[in-house]
């Protein structure tokens, strides 16, 4: 019999795969005697079988295994499950592998009806707190086991405090509650058919089953794909017995981190609220205090301190930050969670030099400590400081993320979306955020709540995707039928700007300037270790002299791909293109290709300036040339008549060069072999570019050239004989020479499948994996987000293999490509030029495969340099 679920008692931290990191700590603090509620985990493994083979449903074999859980629950506790007399209740939650907060379902006060509601009203001698558990038990099930909007029981509640003149929901008396509790039930009849389930086991099984349902909402898969967690991990769930913040001024819930997540100071760092259940914290219905306020409470002498020794005890248990959510019944301090806390980019460069030196954690510790992707965030904007200064605040919330923006405000996710795709700024301003959100989130400059404290859904979600956050800023009078708010006396609509400080609170009511961001001290630290660690060089991916010369400040090591096409686009060069695209005969498309010879070279030498000796790969011209064409008849007619030729002749010229599939068409290398002079111009501009930087500059250059799109050792032969019989004649011409390379990018499956035979001749190998990736799957790039939304969505796909790089297909090409050439040539130079060489997992297995280096955009190099630190760690 498969086993399904596990006792706290018999997990353990290491179990994360098959208990989630939820259950795996709640087990992990168990074991190390810290006070946690007592319950069981219904694995991942469960979780799979739920939502692909038992037909979303319990199997027997899970339900009897949660039976015999709850019977473990029932004799820790003393209680029992649905009993009237003295009722054991839980909670539901999810628990994936990696945290993933707000994004599934949770279900509190489970096990409550109308008879054990009284029960628990007389044992606790507390008919308030007992109504007040019903109700959000009524409201919860509803709103995440059955379907039924949670708006609909707010508004009925909301209603109900107004008819009665009572503002918060600590004012209701349990009188007022139960009548809460009737009208609740009624909007569950209503919109059922049918009486709220008052059967405890049926609650418990349908909430279980809600959780792992859970996986597949729609804001669970816009995570996953934020955050590239794979489907098959699934989720567990977690069934605890549960302690209540809500019984009065002895008790209360707080959420805390054991540093600072948005500075990175050792600090306790968090909030609470007295008389309260978790959920009012995180979802930012009432505006919290600060955790520090908590020593000063008069009814729970001890508990800070309490709660500070035993957080620092956390983390030094698992050297790193912790996470952590609390609740206090009756003057008891329980653990409900703890997990390595998100944090903003700057807060982990710290908290991670500051463990090294405190002597908790190794360098090596502490580089895979810090995510990747969040170095992303060192480089986002900040106002501009002559801007700000002229600016005036309208208003102050709390400094959930920091950071600037600056936008256009929109009331609503979809409504940020839509307008992000025309291209705007956007501001999302919202009562409070929910996990549905998340897509408005991620597009958005900023994001602004009324409600809400530091630790709210908003500003959680906000610092890990590195956006600005101004939350609780409860001084907004907020009208969403209206889509406006009032503030600083004024009143801002859809579509006006605000800006945003997350880094102080300070709300501006106007279009500020945003500037990039400085980057230094812990950075320059952190990035020295990782650099030491590292064996994969970095370069970058740079087509102007002012990409090159950002990639050299953010650490890059030299070029891996300019892409040359980009030069020819400028306005006093594409005429000239054109001209040479349509010449009749080669002497007309030498003159024309003469005449860019100064301009490539131009470009050439402030690329080669900027990299300053480093090395530089520059790809030979790859897209086909009917994108260089003109497109108005305005064009077509400047043309001719530089020309002298008819505009019909040219527009026919035009039509015949058309391709019903140009990217596997007339380009790359096939467009050298068809017009050689393009090739030779291109040589010359690049050889005679590099002699006279090294006599101007004294810059010894070795360019790279790169021969795109070779899919026959032929084709490479033929054009390796044009550029070696240019730079022979180019070195004559001056008197000089200088060492130069001839590679290839492998980016044809044949290419990959005949490398032995390339490498013969080609210096170095680029694999291009963008195109590598599309001819592999065949997918057009062009038209595969058609197709790829709806295969990650139906898990056809686990990611986007545009994104991340196919290591079971497109990566058993690159392998057998390796592993074909290194016997050939020995010192074969391997790098990847495609966008996947900014990626974290695709950088560890270029890593594992034996590649030199690997090339990205600008401002994905530090994120790269650390990619490549920690591959080298984990396979040593």
């Amino acid at each position: 019999m498969a086993k399904y679920v596990y006792l706290f008692s018999e997990g353990n931290g290491k179990m994360k795969e098959l208990l989630g990191g939820k259950g795996a700590n709640l087990a992990e603090m168990t074991n190390l005697g810290l006070p946690v509620p007592f319950g069981f985990i219904v694995s991942t493994e469960a979780c799979t079988e739920y939502n692909q083979n038992w037909g979303h449903q319990l199997s027997d074999e899970a339900k009897a295994q949660v039976d015999a859980g709850i019977v473990e629950l029932e004799k820790k506790s003393g209680k029992s499950f649905g009993s009237d007399d003295n009722p054991l209740l839980v909670s539901v939650r999810s628990g994936a592998r990696a945290s993933m907060p707000g994004m599934m379902d949770t279900v509190l006060n489970l096990g409550l009806n109308e008879a054990s509601v009284e029960a628990l009203a007389k044992n606790s001698n507390n008919p308030r707190f007992a109504y007040d558990s019903y109700r959000r038990f009524i409201m919860m099930f509803s709103d995440v086991v059955i379907g039924v909007a949670k708006s609909k029981f707010e508004r009925a509640f909301d209603e109900y405090k107004e008819r009665r003149g009572l503002k918060s929901d600590l004012e209701l008396s349990d009188e007022q509650l139960r009548e809460v509790v009737a009208i609740f039930k009624q909007i569950y009849k209503d919109d059922q058919g049918k009486e709220f389930p008052s059967d405890a086991k049926e609650q418990l099984y349908a909430s279980i089953g809600a959780v792992f349902h859970s996986w597949e909402n729609e804001r669970a898969f816009v995570y996953r794909r934020m955050h590239d967690i794979p489907y098959s991990w699934g989720t567990a769930v977690n069934v605890q017995e549960m302690v209540f913040g809500n019984l009065g001024d002895t008790s209360g819930t707080g959420v805390a981190f054991s540093r600072n997540p948005t500075t990175g100071v050792d600090e306790i760092y968090g909030e609470y609220m007295i008389n309260a259940q978790g959920e009012d914290v995180v979802a930012g219905v009432r505006t919290p205090r600060p955790m520090s306020e908590l020593k000063d409470e008069p009814n729970l002498p001890g508990i800070y301190d309490q709660f500070v020794s035993l957080a620092k005890k956390l983390e030094d248990h698992y050297h790193d930050m912790q996470d952590m959510e609390i609740t206090i019944e009756k003057g008891k301090l329980y653990f409900l969670q703890t997990r390595n806390g998100k944090r903003t980019a700057d807060s982990a460069l710290q908290i991670a030099v500051d463990l090294v030196k405190e002597g908790k954690i190794t360098k090596e510790e502490a580089i895979l400590q810090v995510d990747p992707g969040q170095l992303d965030q060192l480089l986002h904007p900040v106002f501009d400081s002559a801007s700000l200064k002229a600016a005036k605040s309208i208003g102050k919330g709390l400094p959930a993320s920091p950071g600037a923006g600056a936008g256009k405000l929109y009331f609503s996710a979809e409504d940020a979306e839509v307008a992000a795709a025309r291209g705007e700024r956007v501001i999302l301003a919202r009562l409070e955020t929910s996990p549905e959100d998340i897509v408005g989130m991620n597009v958005a400059q900023g994001v602004l709540t009324v409600r809400g404290g530091m630790t709210s859904h908003a500003a959680v979600v906000a610092r890990g995707m590195g956006r600005c956050c101004v939350s609780g800023c409860e001084e907004i009078k907020f009208n969403e039928k209206d889509k406006s708010f009032e503030l600083g006396g004024r009143v801002f609509h859809e579509g006006e700007y605000v800006s945003l400080d997350g880094s102080t609170g300070y709300i501006y009511g106007e279009d500020i300037k945003t500037v990039d961001a400085a980057i230094s001290g812990n950075f320059e630290t952190f990035m020295k270790w990782a650099d030491e660690t590292r064996t994969l060089q970095i370069r970058t991916n740079a087509d102007t002299p002012k990409d090159a010369a950002k990639a050299v400040e953010l650490g890059a090591e030299g070029i891996g791909l300019t892409r040359t096409e980009h030069m020819f686009f400028e306005e006093d060069r594409i005429p000239k293109m054109r001209v040479m695209i349509l010449s009749d005969t080669v002497e007309e498309r030498v003159e024309a290709l003469n005449g860019l010879i100064p301009f490539q070279k131009a470009d050439f030498k402030g690329i080669y300036e900027a990299m300053a000796g480093r090395p530089v790969t520059i790809r030979l011209l790859d897209p086909p040339l009917h994108e260089f064409l003109p497109n108005t008849d305005a064009e077509f007619e400047g043309l001719a008549k530089d020309m002298g030729k008819p505009v019909e002749e040219l527009k026919a010229k035009a039509v015949a060069l058309h391709e019903l599939n140009p990217m596997m068409g007339h380009r790359g290398c096939r467009l050298a072999v068809t017009y050689p002079e393009i090739a030779e111009m291109q040589t010359r501009a690049i050889i005679e570019a590099a002699i006279e930087i090294k006599q101007e500059k004294g810059y010894n250059i070795v360019p790279e050239i790169m021969i795109p799109l070779v899919g026959e050792i032929k084709e490479f032969r033929y054009v390796r004989e044009i550029v070696d019989r240019t730079a022979k004649k180019v070195f004559e011409e001056k008197g000089v020479t200088l060492d130069y390379h001839v590679g290839t990018m492998i980016e044809i499956p044949r290419a990959a499948l005949t490398a032995d035979a390339i490498a013969k001749e080609a210096e170095f190998f680029s694999f291009g994996t963008n195109d590598l990736t599309q001819l592999t799957f065949g997918l057009s790039r062009d038209d595969a987000g058609k197709i790829l939304k709806d295969y990650i969505d139906k898990n056809i796909y686990e990611v986007d293999p545009t994104a991340r790089l196919d290591q079971t297909g497109v990566g058993a090409l690159i392998k057998i490509a390796v592993d074909k050439a290194k016997p050939v040539r020995p010192d074969i130079h391997i790098g990847i030029c495609g966008e996947h060489g900014g990626d974290p997992s695709s950088i560890e297995f270029c890593h594992r495969t034996g590649f030199n280096y690997v090339s990205c955009s600008p401002f994905r190099v530090p994120i790269a340099r650390l990619a490549a630190a920690q591959a080298a760690i984990k396979n040593r």
